[in-house]
């Protein structure tokens, strides 16, 4: 986390620079709080209990938003998932995967194990000439709105987009985080008991095996389907954050609530 702030305090100065501004002398977050400016929390409370109290209104919770939009190969990949048990997702995001060949190997070799077929997301050229046995399947880009409710379970970097869409298809889920704010979703999965977490570099297939199996209990199943049934729906979500603006933007009142139009 550190590290990200530091990011976000270069990228803000550089900003600044290239605007003729003065460098700043406290940090952005530091001066919207002082401004009282509207802080849109793009994420369910229920994430991280007792938060929405101790900021009361100031930071607004809408749910976590998404255009849902579909991709080409979302009917082919329907099609696979139907023609046997439900796949579990994997997908590692922006986490650079230094042997793509041997993570598939690796994700194959646990889900031949525990009897179980995979799907794999895979950035372009990233797993060029890999031809994966038949239980497993590469995919690109996928609408996860159509396809994690197919699936058994989500395996993930831990990216905030990803989780809500595991969060909201019921899914039980393991995280094998990197960097950023991956930590905080990998904690926040195993404090909903939804599922568990392990930094991916220290996962191996043994690991997997084993955090495969603590992910497929039906405890870990029937609490992923009750907190979905407390995620916020996206429509809504997206409703909630458009009257928001609107109202920062004209905080008279005198124009007409977005989710209205």
């Amino acid at each position: 986390m550190v590290a990200v702030l530091a990011d976000q305090k270069e990228a803000e100065d550089s900003q600044r620079r290239e605007l003729g501004l003065p460098k700043a002398a406290i940090s952005s977050a530091q001066r919207m709080a002082a401004r009282e400016s509207l802080e849109i929390q793009a994420y369910d409370e229920v994430c991280f209990p007792g938060l929405a109290a101790e900021w009361r209104n100031r930071r607004p919770f809408v749910g976590a938003l998404t255009m849902q939009l579909p991709t080409d190969a979302d009917d082919d990949v329907a099609a696979w998932s139907a023609a046997g048990t439900a796949p579990i997702y994997f997908s590692f995001g922006s986490t650079p995967v230094l042997s793509p060949a041997e993570t598939v190997a690796m994700i194959g070799a646990a889900c031949a194990e525990l009897g179980e077929r995979a799907l794999i997301y895979c950035g372009a050229g990233d797993f060029d000439g890999i031809r994966p046995p038949a239980h497993v399947k590469l995919v690109g880009p996928v609408n996860y709105a159509t396809i994690f409710p197919m699936c058994r379970a989500v395996v993930h970097h831990g990216g905030a987009g990803t989780t809500a869409a595991g969060l909201r298809a019921g899914k039980p889920t393991l995280i094998l985080w990197d960097v950023a704010d991956q930590p905080i979703w990998a904690a926040a999965v195993k404090r909903l008991k939804i599922g568990t977490a392990r930094r991916f570099s220290a996962a191996n297939r043994q690991t997997l095996v084993a955090d495969l199996r603590a992910i497929r209990e039906p405890r870990c199943e029937r609490q992923a389907r009750e907190i979905a049934g407390r995620m916020t729906k996206p429509d809504t979500a997206v409703g909630m954050a458009a009257d928001l603006l609107v109202k920062a933007a004209h905080p008279s009142g005198t124009t007409q609530p977005a989710t209205t139009r």
